[in-house]
């Protein structure tokens, strides 16, 4: 007879599982992918190496789950800011948002976006890169319907601007740690990215926004 896990010991391992994953992301965070490696995040979580590899093959399947962890949640919070208002607005804030979180974590942000992985993982972030894109797709997409942003093929575009950002803040996050944030520098980016996209997609006025810090009131929006 097939043994069955009651709900309470299914329920345990999952918890069990969850406490891994975070260990990882916090491992993630302070060491990138190199400094990743089952012992470490067994010795993070407070359980022997065995268990975590009870939960995981290996270190490409253990990333792949913080991976779905930590960029669903990204992608979350970006779709939220890109779903209402008017479309410029809207892709102000995907960026903001893409780009600032990131600047915020950038050891984990870097192992998210550019760090040398293992294939299956790149592959990975290949997938949720083209997620991200869906949210500046809609927002490009609405611009062109009111005439605010220039017509264009919006799928095209918006994989273009996650691109372009990804490959500019590589240099800012593998040059900055997070105990020395530099701010004023993040800002700077963020809003050079911001600037950036808005002259990509031909946004009506753009030149309004240009050089405006995160986090500061823009033309006609008060946070």
């Amino acid at each position: 007879m097939a043994y069955r896990r009651t709900p309470a010991v299914q329920a345990r391992l999952d918890a069990q599982q969850q406490q891994i994953v975070r260990a990882a992301v916090s491992v993630l965070a302070r060491s990138g992918y190199a400094g990743l490696s089952m012992a470490a995040v067994a010795a993070e979580a407070g359980v022997a190496t065995g268990t975590v590899y009870g939960h995981f093959a290996g270190k490409s399947d253990l990333v792949g789950a913080v991976f779905r962890q930590v960029v669903e949640r990204e992608v979350a919070v970006v779709s939220v800011v890109t779903a209402e208002g008017a479309a410029v607005e809207r892709l102000i804030a995907g960026v903001e948002t893409f780009a600032g979180r990131a600047l915020k974590n950038p050891r984990l942000a870097y192992a998210m976006l550019a760090e040398p992985v293992d294939a299956a993982v790149d592959a990975q972030r290949l997938h949720y890169r083209q997620v991200f894109a869906q949210s500046f797709e809609a927002a490009i997409r609405a611009g062109m319907a009111d005439g605010d942003i220039a017509g264009q093929d919006p799928w095209i575009s918006a994989a273009a601007l996650v691109g372009a950002i990804a490959e500019v803040m590589v240099g800012p996050l593998s040059q900055r740690s997070d105990d020395d944030p530099d701010s004023a520098g993040a800002d700077r980016v963020v809003a050079e990215m911001v600037a950036f996209a808005l002259r990509a997609v031909g946004a009506t006025g753009s030149g309004e926004y240009e050089r405006i810090a995160p986090g500061r009131a823009r033309p006609g929006h008060d946070r």
